[in-house]
């Protein structure tokens, strides 16, 4: 298979680096890891098994790429605006589009450009920091969750799965994308958005009472708005919360994206996972008090200050 890597930051060097070691064709466009990567390859360092790729295909442009058979989308959505124009010289008549994005409203993008039956969605539960340039760190946990966007993508998703389980990446297909979205927000939403606040990592969030049952607190209100959109099946708020904060545990020391964004000077991912939700929230009728005044501090100081900065 000839996979794009559109976005290749600690998500997308991790997992295009697993599926180029399995003998996947897999082609990286890059920015600040270009120099770095051409001369000298990408390290991988992983609990699971440190490994090096001496020789990475690296590109400096889209376009140098040309169309593949799956492009796998790791920007951040705070760059959605270039989003279509970076994919498109990858797409010929039977590109997949698999977008591992944090948030809502990216398979609406892509769908919007390219055909609801190009678009795949995924979400990954990745612990992974990217290092110096050619270098990543992949700290736990890696499984991702994939669902068609609609029934005329469906039968792409069990050859994309295979693939990535030949990798060694856990994955399982979902039938509900809205769902497994959702699912994501309710970690990602006060996590992500704690620690880039207070510049705590998740084991500070988690060992300070207070904050820890405003976490626990939060998540609760993120499956109540979740249980209003068309789910297959509600989320059980009690269980998954529980879950949630015994898989963060052995986390330590853990930076979330968002943190590192911020400490890092670069706009944080606000519109798909705090303003589109919220959003989404209100049409069905639900309210996410506590995620709005979070959404809000958040935004002081960001270019796209405001709801969804629109």
């Amino acid at each position: 298979m000839r996979i794009g890597v559109i976005g290749a930051g600690a998500l997308g060097l991790y997992y295009g680096a697993m599926l180029q070691r399995s003998g996947q064709d897999v082609h990286f466009l890059l920015r600040r890891d270009f120099e770095a990567i051409s001369r000298a390859g990408l390290q991988v360092s992983s609990v699971q098994g440190d490994f090096y790729l001496p020789q990475v295909q690296s590109y400096r442009s889209a376009a140098e790429i040309g169309p593949v058979d799956l492009v796998l989308v790791g920007l951040k959505t705070f760059s959605n605006a270039h989003l279509i124009a970076l994919v498109r010289p990858l797409v010929g008549p039977h590109t997949h589009i698999l977008t591992l994005q944090n948030g809502l409203g990216n398979e609406e993008l892509l769908a919007a450009a390219f055909g609801a039956q190009a678009v795949i969605g995924g979400v990954a539960f990745l612990c992974s920091n990217r290092g110096e340039p050619g270098r990543v760190h992949h700290l736990g946990e890696g499984r991702i969750r994939l669902a068609a966007y609609a029934e005329e993508s469906s039968s792409a998703v069990r050859p994309i799965q295979q693939a990535l389980i030949e990798a060694a990446i856990p994955c399982e297909i979902s039938q509900d994308l809205v769902r497994i979205r959702w699912e994501k927000l309710v970690w990602n939403i006060p996590f992500n958005g704690l620690c880039a606040l207070t510049g705590k990592t998740v084991t500070d969030v988690l060992q300070h009472e207070p904050t820890r049952e405003l976490v626990a607190s939060m998540m609760h209100e993120v499956i109540c708005a979740a249980n209003r959109q068309p789910l297959r099946e509600p989320i059980e708020a009690p269980a998954f919360v529980a879950r949630l904060l015994e898989i963060s545990a052995p986390m330590t020391g853990y930076r979330p994206s968002m943190m590192i964004d911020r400490l890092e000077g670069r706009p944080l991912e606000l519109d798909a996972i705090y303003a589109i939700p919220l959003q989404r929230a209100k049409a069905c009728g639900a309210t996410m008090p506590q995620v709005d005044m979070l959404h809000r501090c958040l935004s002081i100081g960001e270019a796209q200050a405001g709801v969804g900065g629109e």
